[in-house]
């Protein structure tokens, strides 16, 4: 409910801005440590990239009321938006997007860990697994960079808007694509946001859809082994219905007005 993640909202904000807040029966506050914000902050900034890899992952539609709380934040406490996106590009070197190269010298465990992999005992977590919190991830990046808090100060940009979408599109497509990763991250990142940024960027992103379709796609198909095929195949047929409809399809769970009243 929109009231409930007022609540959340006006509880986390008033934390960072030093008031003190009830939790488990007692008032904190960050006042109470000279490190006490540093250390809300990061905490804060690690539980929103945890969202991503757990609950969105799980439930594509939290992508939007989290990523909103998120934006809000952020645009009053910008250090909180930094040091996520630290954290993010950690956890997901793809959100950068970046492939991490195994230089020489690195053992393949620690060369996993670089690649977002969760490696315990030296066992690695299966690809399944795997796929699927890179995608919660890229999911909430993508639901972050539209949305703004809407009872904030509307004067401002967007603290991290959808031009670092549009940047993050444009350096995808300029990498070699990966087996399995590429294809989930752009069907993820174009259903989420694509709409948004085809209003914005109108016949530029169609030509970028095009490119997808004649040019990039084949070269994921290039590096795809016919058991890695599920994913390939929905992003062709996602891009190729958008092309056909000269539409993006709105977001399934995208925050509406009436959502706010709730």
């Amino acid at each position: 409910a929109g009231s409930k993640l007022r609540e959340v909202f006006d509880k986390i904000n008033n934390l960072l801005s030093g008031k003190p807040v009830q939790t488990e029966g007692q008032a904190v506050a960050v006042t109470q440590h000279p490190q006490g914000l540093e250390f809300v902050c990061y905490k804060l900034a690690e539980k929103f990239v945890r969202h991503g890899e757990g609950e969105v992952s799980f439930h594509h539609d939290s992508a939007f009321p989290i990523a909103v709380v998120l934006s809000g934040i952020w645009e009053l406490h910008p250090q909180v938006g930094d040091i996520f996106l630290a954290h993010l590009h950690k956890k997901c070197p793809y959100s950068v997007p970046f492939y991490p190269a195994r230089k020489e010298g690195t053992s393949m465990e620690e060369y996993q860990r670089m690649l977002g992999y969760e490696v315990h005992d030296s066992k690695v977590e299966e690809q399944d697994h795997f796929l699927k919190r890179m995608s919660g991830m890229i999911r909430l990046y993508a639901a972050i960079i539209q949305l703004r808090w809407p009872y904030g100060n509307k004067q401002g940009a967007h603290p991290h808007g959808l031009s670092y979408g549009w940047r993050w599109l444009a350096q995808m497509l300029n990498l070699e694509p990966l087996a399995d990763v590429t294809a989930m991250l752009l069907l993820d990142f174009l259903e989420v946001c694509g709409n948004a940024l085809m209003k914005q960027y109108g016949i530029q992103f169609w030509k970028t859809m095009f490119f997808i379709q004649k040019s990039y796609i084949p070269r994921i198909e290039a590096v795809t082994s016919s058991g890695q095929m599920g994913c390939l195949s929905r992003l062709k047929n996602f891009v190729q219905k958008c092309l056909q409809a000269e539409e993006i399809p709105l977001p399934k769970g995208i925050l509406t007005p009436s959502f706010w009243r709730t």
